[in-house]
């Protein structure tokens, strides 16, 4: 049984200032073992559920976070910050589950650090009608390669979001949302504990677990923070603009929408004031 986790870092128990989550700041290697506690939780609860095989793409910033030397279970470590998926790089359709470990919320809620992909340039994202974060946006990959997110672990409101979009996933909330500065984090031990448990109960359900439900054509709306990074939105094939600050991205294949958001995410930016 193979499983697929991508790790983010800001919905670390603990953690609620970027200065925790940013390579060279003074707090950073702390909390970077405690994402390395997090990932390996969910690993070993996987492992009790009788996974055998794990790749671990790492997805914070310039993606280089986690020591390969440490990951529980002979995991595999997909790692460096040029990847064209990204987020969701080396996933295919061999795996049976994709863990998302440490995930934050939309820009538009008070989720801990919450952004969505670039917090100097997208405002807010909403696919097919329902706003999402980076858990929704890279459930697109997921439902192309026709895989389940069996399991989310972060703040109690990033695991709701996620929920929207895959409504079966186990969600493990290490902390309680207070603003997006603050929160009420479980004790770091007890965090570990409460992801494994999470974990384990994912894959022992696998045989229920279904791809994300997101309707075909996909549409993602974007709103910009300007108008200026909307229009070169438009510079990407398949991106149509809808208003001052907003585009629309819809096609029938989900990884098609996936690569023009991400592309457009890479272009503004280098502008993003």
């Amino acid at each position: 049984m193979k499983v697929f986790i991508s790790s983010d870092m800001e919905g670390t128990a603990g953690v609620v200032d970027w200065s925790q989550c940013r390579r060279g700041d003074g707090d950073y290697e702390y909390y970077r073992g405690l994402l390395q506690a997090e990932v390996n939780a969910a690993i070993d609860g996987a492992v009790d559920a009788g996974a055998t095989e794990f790749v671990v793409n790492d997805s914070h910033s310039t993606m280089q976070n986690l020591r390969p030397d440490a990951l529980a279970g002979g995991a595999r470590y997909l790692s460096g910050r040029h990847k064209p998926l990204y987020m969701m790089q080396g996933l295919d359709d061999s795996f049976d589950a994709i863990f998302f470990v440490s995930y934050h919320g939309s820009m538009s809620t008070q989720a801990p650090l919450s952004h969505t992909y670039n917090p100097r340039a997208i405002a807010s994202v909403s696919l097919n009608g329902t706003v999402v974060g980076e858990s929704g946006i890279n459930a697109l990959v997921a439902l192309a390669v026709g895989v389940p997110i069996v399991l989310v672990t972060g703040d109690d409101i990033t695991v709701a979001e996620t929920r929207k979009i895959s409504p079966g996933v186990h969600g493990a909330a290490v902390k309680n949302a207070v603003t997006r500065f603050a929160a009420d984090s479980l004790h770091p031990h007890l965090a570990c504990s409460l992801i494994r448990e999470q974990a384990r109960a994912a894959i022992a359900g696998l045989s229920s677990a279904a791809p994300p439900a997101i309707a075909l054509p996909a549409a993602l709306d974007v709103t910009y923070r300007n108008a200026d990074l909307a229009e070169l939105a438009t510079w990407v094939d398949g991106v149509t603009r809808t208003g001052a600050t907003t585009v629309t991205i819809a096609d029938d294949d989900p990884l098609r929408v996936f690569r023009s958001f991400l592309t457009t995410v890479l272009l503004t930016r280098d502008i993003a004031e």
